[in-house]
């Protein structure tokens, strides 16, 4: 009989608080900040400091997960968000319900920038690929590519009520593109390096550029009217009149000035605050500068106190080189009107400085009474802070640091009963309810490489790279005592199977046996734990691991010059060597019936030996990096190993087979832990993250899971077709191309077949359905029995059931990849298709695409004319029929919310605005009425003084 295994399955991450891959964001309330956990994200309440909700992509599909790399918040009031992933990938989420909408797939590399309109229905991506793709949020579709950059698009901003699009590059240009015509109006260089972001104030002022350049590029921003010219924002001075229209015709830019900056760092992230007011420009190092944005009036009153102090100088001294300099582009002549530079504009405010490196910045879009502004950091050590930006200073109010570790998780220990996990890190100890995922206790310690809970699970030992050891007590959560254990780091520790103490093997050659004691405290009635040397065994290197059979007989010593040394455990005198790794050891474990010892290596492979005559039964390559660490199932000869090419793997150590490989880690995999009944396992990487894996009641069999890898191995390869891997790049020209949005995925592929699977067996269906009738004529007929596939439809409806489930995005490329015979099939059926009103847009959007894919052949044959016709009398007939419905129910809603608003102004906020509106009128007035008032007193009563003088 074939035997069958559990599979493993991903439950649980925790331990991320922000990543370092994306950017951060407010979402349109200012409660929550969003913030990027790897291939989730996070949305934390910034107040309490808690995660109210993870948004979580669904978990179809067995592999690796995909990190976020981008995300974007609707600007107005709506709960959509999006994120990008390192697979080109965009998904649209709700962020009230925490579901995904869609995912939208366009790109061929990560999403690098994602930029909504002001309204929310369109969405801006920018790619690794060079690519810019416009998304309809509302239709969830594609509308159209734009190609022209020559390096990855690092930031997008709308511009002129969204009817265009500014995108900046590693190239070192921006382009400026009129997404009406879908062509690049306007290309502008100046910086001599990478541009890294931009941004536009709210008014539409302004548009600031950052490059690695020791300056910020500013540009104002020339709307068009409607009359076809153009004119800025900002008041210009009157020009010579030999620029003509023409010349300026498409230029939406134009070079403000510069400004210098404090920092030498590149620039990561520039951002305006939602009022306008400030400007955030984020380098990448440990600092933020925050500029001032003076308005109109008031740049206005700096540039003439400036223009004025120039002319008292002028009259006092003579003008000299540096002066005349400055008057190029300050003052023309005494005649001319004021001109506003950009110093007038922006001017230094704060610079928030912290502790690490900053990844990301994002300002709150509501602001306190007390402040100008709130701004959230995120840091390369996982964590998030807020904060308070005064014009005088600037002072941290909150952070989210505890629900994870600052650095790498070194070491995770399950205690005996598995009800808690302990992870270390480079200065803290963390204890977590492994089911939960939720925090418990954070103490401060060394640089914990490995730990232990002490039998009862109500102390723990941590081994330090220092070669301390520290005793916790995990009820209190506080550090009891640090023992100087060894002079070098302690690289290994484990209990004795008696329980009564516990093996430490350091880098300073000694292995120590220890005991566990009890004190009494100094002036309390309390004792805690201690530890006491017992027994040294002294090692001629560096030792790397130690493991004890758990029938207390063999103590297997690990050391530098890749030898694995077996000692009896009771006298200490030596019994076998195992040779054969290239590398040292870096992990090891023996089985609970102590007839295996696995040992995993630097060499990338796995040996499986037994501990009777120290022979290796098999050496299996097992990961593509390092393997380190390698743990036995309880009471089985399965196990699992981690390594550094961030695979947890999962073996039969008696068939030498691999069984499972598990995905999800997106960096090194440290430290691995199993539960006593081997229902779960917790793995720590260098991604922060701890993941928990747990047995499911789903069976699987070997040739199964060999015959699942090969097929994934053939799909990932689908990516790499041989048309991309081959053809030549086509050279793209210069002012920019425009072309299709979506890209073929496995998803379209499989669509494709499902279409003309479905087209093969209607046809089928039809050729029955007409034999049955030419047999009844005849006086033959039986009783006609349909294909049960075709689930009691017709096949007409068949068909379009085929054609429903394909996703919108995906719809394009589907029909793409549907040969022509397939196509006029699928044509010839949208007439029966229109006659149901809910199908009316899917019909629609199939016949411009297929009309759009096949005109020449449509044209060229004579036999679809009569069908184009036919379709084009129908359908005209049926979007008429929708538009008059939708513009009647339009009428309808505002008839309803008249109606309601002059009840109550309660539901909605445009009646209560427009009551608090004219409130504020009338107090006005009533102000108004008041002042004339007083007025008129005080008129009269000097009218009255004026009357008793002696002049009068």
């Amino acid at each position: 009989m074939v035997k069958s295994y559990l599979r493993y399955e991903p439950t649980a991450a925790f331990g991320v608080i922000s990543s370092v891959e994306s950017n951060i964001s407010y979402d349109t309330s200012g409660k929550h900040l969003l913030a990027p956990a790897l291939e989730k994200i996070g949305v934390w309440h910034v107040r309490q400091g808690v995660c109210a909700k993870t948004l979580t992509p669904s978990t179809q599909s067995r592999g690796p997960s995909i990190a976020v790399t981008s995300i974007a918040a609707v600007p107005s009031s709506s709960s959509l968000i999006a994120s990008g992933h390192a697979d080109g990938s965009i998904r649209i989420w709700d962020c009230e319900r925490g579901t995904c909408e869609t995912t939208l797939n366009g790109h061929k590399g990560a999403t690098t920038s994602l930029r909504f309109n002001q309204t929310g229905s369109l969405l801006a991506s920018g790619s690794k690929d060079n690519d810019i793709v416009l998304w309809d949020v509302i239709g969830e579709l594609g509308l159209f590519r734009l190609r022209g950059h020559l390096g990855q698009v690092t930031d997008l901003a709308f511009l002129d009520s969204e009817k265009k699009l500014v995108s900046a590059s590693k190239d070192k240009f921006l382009r400026v593109w009129d997404l009406d015509t879908k062509s690049c109006t306007q290309i502008i260089g100046g910086h001599h390096s990478e541009i890294w972001s931009i941004d536009v104030d709210p008014g539409q002022r302004y548009l600031v550029t950052g490059s690695a350049d020791s300056e910020l590029r500013f540009y104002t921003i020339k709307h068009e009217m409607s009359d076809g010219q153009s004119v800025s924002k900002i008041n210009q001075t009157v020009t010579d009149g030999k620029d003509s229209l023409a010349e300026n015709k498409w230029e939406s830019l134009k070079l403000f000035g510069e400004i210098n900056r404090q920092s030498k760092d590149r620039v990561a992230t520039l951002r305006f605050n939602k009022s306008g007011n400030l400007l955030a420009c984020q380098v990448a190092g440990k600092t933020v500068e925050i500029y001032r944005v003076l308005d109109e009036a008031e740049s206005k009153r700096k540039a003439k106190r400036r223009l004025s102090r120039k002319k008292e100088k002028k009259n006092s001294k003579v003008v000299d080189a540096t002066e005349n300099e400055n008057t190029d582009h300050k003052i023309k002549d005494d005649g001319q009107p004021t001109m506003v530079t950009v110093l007038d504009v922006f001017k230094l405010l704060q610079t928030v400085r912290a502790n690490k490196k900053i990844c990301s910045i994002s300002f709150s879009p509501i602001t306190s009474k007390n402040s100008l502004a709130t701004l959230a950091l995120s840091l390369n050590n996982n964590l998030l802070e807020v904060y308070s930006i005064d014009s005088n200073s600037t002072t941290k109010t909150s952070a989210i640091e505890l629900q994870g570790h600052r650095s790498d998780v070194r070491s995770v220990t399950l205690s005996s009963d598995s009800t808690l996990l302990m992870s270390t890190s480079h200065n803290s100890v963390k204890i977590w309810n492994p089911s939960t995922g939720s925090c418990l206790r954070t103490i401060d310690s060394g640089y914990g490489l490995c730990s232990l809970f002490v039998p009862g699970n109500k102390y723990a030992l941590i081994g330090t790279k220092s070669g301390s050891l520290e005793i916790i007590d995990v009820r209190s959560g506080t550090s009891v005592e640090v023992v100087k254990a060894h002079t070098g780091s302690i690289q290994s520790i484990v209990h004795t199977p008696d329980g009564g103490g516990f093996i430490t093997g350091s880098t300073d050659h000694d292995v120590k046996f220890w005991e566990y004691q009890t004190t009494e405290v100094s002036g309390q009635d309390s004792v805690h734990l201690t530890v006491a040397n017992v027994r040294t065994l002294p090692m001629n290197d560096d030792v790397i691991v130690v493991a004890v059979s758990p029938d207390g007989k063999h103590l297997a010593i690990a050391l530098l010059d890749c030898t694995v040394k077996v000692y009896y455990m009771d006298t200490l005198k030596f019994f076998l060597t195992l040779y054969g790794h290239k590398l040292p050891v870096l992990c090891m474990d023996i089985s609970s019936d102590g007839d295996l010892i696995v040992t995993g290596s630097a060499d990338k492979n796995l040996k499986i030996w037994g501990l009777d005559f120290g022979d290796c039964h098999k050496s299996l390559f097992a990961h593509a990096d390092s393997v380190t660490a390698v743990k036995f199932v309880h009471n089985t000869h399965y196990m699992f190993s981690v390594g550094k090419d961030r695979m947890v793997k999962y073996w039969d150590a008696d068939k030498f087979e691999l069984l499972l490989t598990l995905e999800g880690h997106h960096a090194e995999v440290w430290c691995i832990s199993i539960s006593q009944r081997g229902d779960f396992l917790v793995t720590g990487s260098h991604d922060r993250s701890i993941r928990r894996w747990e047995r499911t009641e789903e069976p699987f069999f070997l040739e199964e899971e060999k015959e699942k890898r090969l097929e994934e191995m053939f799909e990932a390869d689908l990516d790499n077709s041989l048309e991309n891997r081959y053809l030549p790049q086509q050279e793209l020209p210069e002012e920019g191309a425009v072309a299709v949005a979506g890209k073929k995925t496995q998803e379209t592929l499989t669509a494709t077949d499902s279409i003309i699977e479905a087209l093969d067996i209607a046809a089928e269906e039809l050729k029955r359905m007409a034999e049955h009738e030419e047999e009844k004529r005849r006086g033959k007929g039986a009783e006609f029995k349909s294909n049960p596939l075709m689930i009691n439809l017709s096949p007409s409806d068949y068909i379009l059931r085929a054609v429903s489930k394909v996703h919108t995005n995906d719809l394009e490329q589907t029909l793409l990849s549907l040969p022509f015979a397939d196509a006029l099939k699928l044509l010839s059926n949208l007439k029966d298709w229109s006659s149901n009103p809910d199908k009316v847009e899917l019909v629609c959007r199939i016949a411009t695409l297929l009309l759009q894919l096949h005109h020449n052949q449509l044209v060229a044959t004579t036999s679809t004319r009569p069908l184009l016709a036919l379709l084009r009398d129908i359908l005209h007939a049926r979007v008429k029929d929708c538009k008059d419905t939708l513009g009647f129910n339009l009428a309808a809603m505002d008839h309803l919310k008249q109606l309601m608003a002059s009840k109550s102004d309660a539901p909605f906020h445009d009646a209560k605005t427009k009551l608090q509106e004219i409130r504020a009128q009338q107090s006005e007035r009533a102000e108004g009425r008041a002042d004339t008032k007083g007025e008129k007193r005080r008129k009269k009563k000097k009218q009255k003084k004026d009357d008793g003088h002696v002049w009068s």
